[in-house]
């Protein structure tokens, strides 16, 4: 038997066709744009990525070269909103995480509201937020908000055209803004600020709730049987920590991909007074609490494909080894789209600080992969003060192809980082969910002690203590900035 673990992501959907030991027998992968209409806007075609979805699992299929399956479990990027009407048909494109529209519903909600629903939902009070969002369309499209029959993810939206229902995860749900970690539900404040009522969500159920009886022309587009069993997982974020085997207290993930997050697992709902990280649910007595970040991975490519065209990412990192720890005193504030944890500011904008003549191409880009690392470090020190020291360290994500990058994660945190042998984290998390919904696990995390590690990078000790200092330096740089970068993101947004 096999389990196919699909992943929504912002930049692709891919279908991973696993072991039931969690050995990768094939995959595949298709990509779709980001539109952006406006300069803070960020919207996907929904039929784009439903598409994506089935030829996703179909190749995948295809090439794994057998029938044998157990089920499909669903992993998906957080915070996107779309709009229906009641035919059942988009009001609007997907409106995703990266969408920076609704600021200033986010600042007012910030001073009135915010942080009372943030500790009762876990969701910081931020544009990304399907809060803000719905906010936005009721104060900025009042017309269109009276149209809408459901609000729903992308994910939603492809369970809806595959099996007719509006579903959501609790995962997925606990990160709109608009549901309540305790009670399991809506949370019914949030829903009279909006002015919605509960039936225009879709219905919360665990990650663990199993769909079946797909409806036939989708079953064929992914090659499937239409009673292949589709259990409805959970986020991106809180899969990971599932596939990399960071489950049990101290034990953190830090992904990095086209973002980045850095996780860990508690036992009860927990959220930081100041407002720093996320809390999500995941499963029974198992809560993801955490950061993001809006820039990992992306700040390198815009680098790339601005300065230097052409070149390969080992080339730039090679470039990057001979630039030394600190970049030569050189620093960056890598907020290219903003930021979220732990500062939680949209109007952020990047920068390179200490900029001299002595400074080639390679300090600039040591210093976007040191300052990527520093965003996550920040949020890794939130986590501390909410849930004690970490244990272990276990990365995954694009970056983790970069030797030069995982070492510099070691260094700036002074802990040795594992690198998983599988990097598909949050597929094998929505896989391993198939397995525990259809029984054929005892334990969610059964699996933690069976990850094989590919490689462990240690700590220089010297090395840390230079970053230490650095990272003194990055913060002060920040807090020098902060007004500034308001008044350059109003000016921005004019243009």
């Amino acid at each position: 038997m096999h389990v196919i673990g699909l992943d929504i992501g912002t930049t692709s959907t891919k279908a991973v066709v696993f072991t039931l030991q969690g050995k990768v027998i094939s995959e595949h992968a298709v990509e779709y744009p980001i539109f952006t209409p406006s300069p803070a806007w960020a919207e996907q075609d929904p039929e784009q990525i439903l598409r994506a979805a089935e030829e996703a699992i179909r190749v995948a299929v295809e090439k794994s070269a057998t029938t044998a399956f157990l089920g499909v479990g669903i992993s998906s990027a957080m915070h996107s909103l779309l709009l229906m009407d009641e035919q059942g048909s988009p009001l609007t494109r997907t409106i995703i995480w990266a969408d920076n529209r609704s600021i200033h519903q986010s600042e007012k909600l910030l001073l009135s509201q915010g942080r009372e629903i943030y500790l009762r939902t876990g969701t910081p009070i931020h544009p990304m937020s399907p809060l803000s969002k719905i906010l936005w369309f009721k104060e900025e499209q009042p017309e269109l908000f009276t149209q809408v029959h459901k609000f729903i993810s992308i994910k939603d939206y492809l369970l809806y055209r595959w099996f007719g229902r509006y579903v959501i995860d609790y995962s997925l749900a606990s990160a709109t803004g608009l549901f309540n970690l305790e009670q399991l539900d809506y949370d019914t404040e949030v829903l009279q600020l909006l002015g919605i009522h509960k039936d225009q969500l879709p219905d919360p159920v665990p990650t663990t709730h199993v769909l079946q009886g797909m409806n036939p022309e989708h079953a064929r587009a992914m090659g499937i049987g239409e009673d292949m069993p589709f259990v409805i997982g959970g986020s991106d974020g809180c899969l990971a920590n599932l596939g990399i085997g960071a489950m049990e207290k101290g034990d953190v993930a830090i992904t990095i991909g086209t973002s980045g997050a850095i996780r860990t697992v508690v036992p009860e709902p927990l959220t930081d007074t100041q407002m720093r990280t996320f809390c999500y649910a995941l499963a029974d007595k198992q809560w993801v609490i955490g950061g993001p970040t809006n820039n990992g991975g992306i700040l390198l490519r815009w680098f790339r494909d601005q300065f230097a065209p052409g070149a390969s990412y080992d080339e730039l990192a090679a470039e990057a080894a001979i630039a030394g720890i600190g970049s030569g005193g050189l620093l960056c504030l890598p907020y290219l789209s903003g930021e979220r944890a732990p500062i939680w500011n949209a109007d952020a904008r990047g920068c390179f600080f200490g900029m001299a003549l002595h400074h080639q191409r390679g300090h600039f880009v040591r210093a976007a992969m040191e300052g990527v690392i520093y965003s996550v470090y920040s949020v890794g020190k939130a986590l501390q003060d909410l849930s004690g020291d970490f244990r272990s360290v276990r990365a995954s994500g694009g970056f983790v192809q970069s030797p030069l990058w995982c070492q510099i994660l070691s260094d700036i945190f002074g802990a040795p980082v594992e690198i998983p042998e599988s990097h598909q984290s949050s597929s094998w998390g929505a896989a391993l969910l198939v397995l525990y919904a259809l029984g054929e696990m005892d334990r969610l995390d059964a699996y933690k002690d069976q990850v094989p590690i590919r490689q462990t990078y240690l700590p220089n000790p010297l090395h840390h203590q230079q970053y230490q200092s650095l990272y003194e330096i990055y913060q002060e740089v920040y807090t020098s900035l902060e007004g500034s970068f308001g008044k350059i993101a109003t000016y921005q947004r004019r243009l």
